[in-house]
């Protein structure tokens, strides 16, 4: 039985002029080139079908997750296990759209040349994704337009309701009872024990402000608010102050936790970028490859066809 070779169209048409291989190995200048082998109806034919499968495959998916809720049994599986199967389900759903759309395109395009098809299947995979890109990037565009949208409105709520209540408080508030406190807030007493327990707060409030503000307490800081303490509560000075040393050592140790969970949070949100760039990368490449592959099985097979056609013409 003869071994079945596959017959390129581009090359029958020199098969039959002497010398045809040794022109094709060296053109001569000028020579005409050869045809586009592109189609590209067809790769946007195979890029549209790709994305609305994958759309469609989707949208199962989405109905298969809220239908495991069950808010009455209380048997839905934790956001863990949701997260995981609705990333399994977007893989496959691409990779099964980007298939469909290869084979599609590389058929369509009538190609038989196994490498033009899988070039066919690549120009499905890019077109496919950035159609993709487009329809999220428009998605979240008017998500954003109208988170803004509702957000500058409950402002703009905000904004006027305290406006007026700004207006209604100083329309009551007399001008000279404001500047008769204020000269009363300036010549108060330094003495801790001659002021009032309004004026010990705010200065206590004060100190505390600036130290933290400033990284720690000044001596003369400690100094100054160990005072106040002992006056405020009535206690011995020496008491009050290893009260605030107390008080001061707590802050510190507040400080490194907080710096600590920050540079935690900075860690895992790092982690979690480069995991998802990763992952983008692992889909695409997949992507890739699917369509290839897919394409390649597309492409058509013209010794099939010439048989088939010499047998209808022999019958």
């Amino acid at each position: 039985m003869q071994a079945r070779t596959p017959i390129d169209p581009y090359a029958a048409g020199s098969a039959t002029i002497p010398g045809a291989a040794a022109g094709r190995a060296a053109l001569a200048e000028g020579a005409p080139a050869l045809p586009p082998r592109v189609s590209w109806g067809a790769i946007i034919a195979g890029a549209v079908i790709a994305v609305m499968i994958g759309l469609m495959l989707n949208v199962l998916g989405a109905a298969v997750g809220v239908t495991a809720v069950d808010a009455v049994q209380g048997e839905t599986p934790d956001a863990s296990t949701f997260g995981i199967g609705a990333a399994v389900w977007l893989l496959v759903a691409t990779l099964v759209g980007l298939g469909v759309g290869a084979y599609a395109a590389a058929r369509l395009s009538g190609t038989a040349d196994k490498t033009d098809a899988a070039l066919h299947g690549v120009g499905v995979w890019a077109i496919g994704f950035l159609l993709s890109a487009v329809l999220l990037g428009n998605v979240a565009a008017g998500a954003a337009s109208s988170v803004f949208t509702t957000a500058s409105s409950l402002l703009g709520g905000a904004a006027q309701t305290a406006g007026s209540a700004v207006s209604g408080i100083a329309s009551q508030v007399s001008p000279q009872a404001a500047l008769d406190r204020a000269r009363a807030g300036l010549s108060s007493p330094s003495e801790p024990a001659r002021m009032t327990t309004e004026q010990r707060g705010a200065e206590i409030t004060s100190i505390l402000g600036s130290g933290i503000a400033g990284g720690g307490l000044s001596d003369a800081q400690r100094q100054r608010l160990a005072a106040l303490v002992a006056a405020e509560t009535g206690i011995p000075q020496q008491e009050a102050a290893q009260r605030v040393q107390s008080y001061e050592a707590q802050a510190q140790q507040t400080a490194r936790e907080a710096a600590e969970r920050a540079r935690r949070a900075a860690d895992a949100a790092a982690i979690g970028a480069a995991t998802a760039a990763y992952a983008v990368f692992g889909t695409l490449l997949l992507g890739a490859i699917v369509s290839i592959f897919a394409a390649r099985a597309g492409a058509r097979d013209l010794y099939g066809v010439r048989v088939a056609a010499g047998a209808r013409r022999t019958a």
